[in-house]
């Protein structure tokens, strides 16, 4: 089923800064998730401030940055095919330098620094206000320092004092964790359409999950102030855009480091009273902090879209256990009742890990029932990829990785099954359409998406019928009428 892009140019910033004569031309990929998307929105913003040209076309620009992916294997190659291939530019073309940021940077530092001399600098993921000098801009004393969050929870310091998030072995890794968070003060280009963007509202992660290294990547968990996302939120609508996604590595411990409690639920009772905005959603639920209070709220608010994405990662218990992240089966089925008993007409959105080291065929088919009996809306199923550093390296019986493709397409096709029952189901009824403008699949097609579409990850909404009169103009929402329905697609006309 559709995953998220994992390249995105960025194309979108204003065209000149400060009049001076040739404004460096700078170009941007943004490599992996919202959460990357929105520090390249950042560097991408100092920069412009600063006075340089974003350019849409890398062999037109000057100094090139890859902001850089490196969750899993596939991400990781894909980082570096991207920077080899952006180095092509400097060897063969205009290019002056070339910059790489990101999760890359904090896993390989030197070795990037080694093997790919093409590359002039590098930035990490906690060293966003560096990407001036890197670029070769001398910072203006107008231009905010990065603004760096101190505050910790309990549960992160307990587990650094396990070692939870050790670099010690990693190649170039300097020694602080990274810290740096943006706030509402912060220069920011939007990459995305006007009408939509993410707000980042924490950063890092004290989870202990076995099979990832963002703990390590990313630093501990660390929450925005509640007022400077809401003077985000109220900034972005000012300027037009109509949804906002609120993203970080898990959103539903957003304010406990404030020892705020239910801080997601209070954040979005305030941004739900914001006059412009028409959808809000959040994404990255962790199973055991969705509260009463969360659900509640998301029931009770119009604009508080009827989305809920909960990455469980497995239904096994002992798979669980050994991805040190508790639950199991049946507890997860309890909790999707309990959401959709309180939010009617709720859309269920998770993903899973497959070919975890040790999972055996009873395992596997303890999640495939679970998959069938809690008939997600969507779910992603992804290879068990095997990270040094994280604390699944160390584990035993790893499967082949044939082994695990195969469990994971068994596992998608029960799903691709599902979906289609619950698109079919859908025939008749009637969304609201926010409406994205020409398909890419044919010219005489729109595209859009209703409340039950995150950005970029879920299905898409082809409109092939309106009334006569209507000039569709993106970013405008309509009233439509489901007539027809895919795998993972839905038809659909305007009325």
């Amino acid at each position: 089923m559709p995953q998220p892009k994992s390249t995105t140019i960025l194309t979108k910033g204003p065209e000149s800064g400060d009049r001076r004569a040739a404004p460096l031309k700078v170009g941007f990929v943004s490599l992996g998730c919202p959460k990357n998307l929105v520090d390249s929105e950042v560097m991408m913003g100092m920069l412009a401030q600063s006075g340089a040209n974003l350019v849409p076309r890398a062999e037109d620009a000057d100094v090139i940055v890859v902001n850089t992916c490196s969750f899993i294997e596939t991400a990781q190659q894909e980082s570096v095919d991207t920077i080899l291939e952006m180095a092509r530019h400097k060897t063969e073309g205009r290019v002056q330098k070339l910059v790489v940021a990101g999760c890359l940077v904090e896993r390989y530092r030197d070795e990037i620094r080694r093997n790919i001399p093409e590359v002039d600098a590098l930035v990490g993921t906690g060293e966003l206000g560096q990407i001036l000098s890197a670029a070769g801009i001398s910072q203006p004393a107008t231009l905010d320092s990065p603004f760096t969050i101190l505050n910790s929870r309990p549960e992160g310091d307990a587990r650094a004092a396990q070692g939870r998030f050790s670099r010690e072995t990693w190649d170039g890794a300097i020694a602080d964790l990274p810290n740096y968070l943006y706030d509402e003060a912060t220069p920011r280009v939007l990459a995305t359409p006007g009408y939509t963007a993410y707000i980042k509202i924490a950063e890092g992660c004290d989870h202990p999950c076995s099979f990832c290294i963002i703990p390590q990547l990313r630093g501990k968990f660390r929450s925005r102030r509640f007022e400077s996302v809401i003077a985000e939120a109220e900034r972005l609508a000012h300027s037009g855009v109509r949804e906002i996604t609120l993203i970080g590595q898990d959103t539903t411990c957003y304010g406990e480091d404030f020892e705020l409690k239910d801080g997601l639920a209070l954040l979005l009772e305030k941004l739900a009273g914001i006059p412009d905005l028409r959808w809000i959603r959040f994404l990255y639920a962790y199973p055991n902090k969705i509260t009463g209070r969360l659900l509640e709220t998301i029931a009770s608010h119009e604009k508080i879209c009827s989305y809920v994405d909960v990455p469980l990662q497995h239904a096994s218990s002992t798979t669980l256990k050994r991805m040190k992240r508790g639950g199991g089966a049946d507890i997860f089925l309890r909790m999707i009742d309990k959401i959709r008993r309180t939010i009617p007409g709720v859309t269920l959105r998770t993903s899973f890990i497959v070919g975890f080291p040790g999972e055996t065929e009873k395992e596997l088919e303890e999640l495939c029932e679970f998959v069938r009996a809690a008939e997600f809306d969507w779910a992603g199923a992804f290879a068990y990829s095997d990270q040094e550093g994280a604390g699944a390296f160390l584990q035993r019986n790893k499967l082949p990785a044939r082994e695990i493709e195969s469990r994971r397409k068994h596992l998608m096709q029960i799903q691709r099954r599902i979906s289609r029952k619950k698109k079919k189901a859908l025939i008749g009824q009637e969304f609201d359409l926010l409406l994205l403008g020409p398909s890419d699949e044919s010219d005489l097609l729109l595209e859009g998406r209703t409340v039950m579409h995150a950005p970029e990850i879920d299905g898409k909404v082809f409109v092939n019928d309106l009334p006569e009169g209507i000039d569709p103009q993106p970013g405008q929402f309509y009233r439509c009428q489901v007539t027809d329905a895919h795998d993972y697609d839905l038809v659909a006309k305007i009325i």
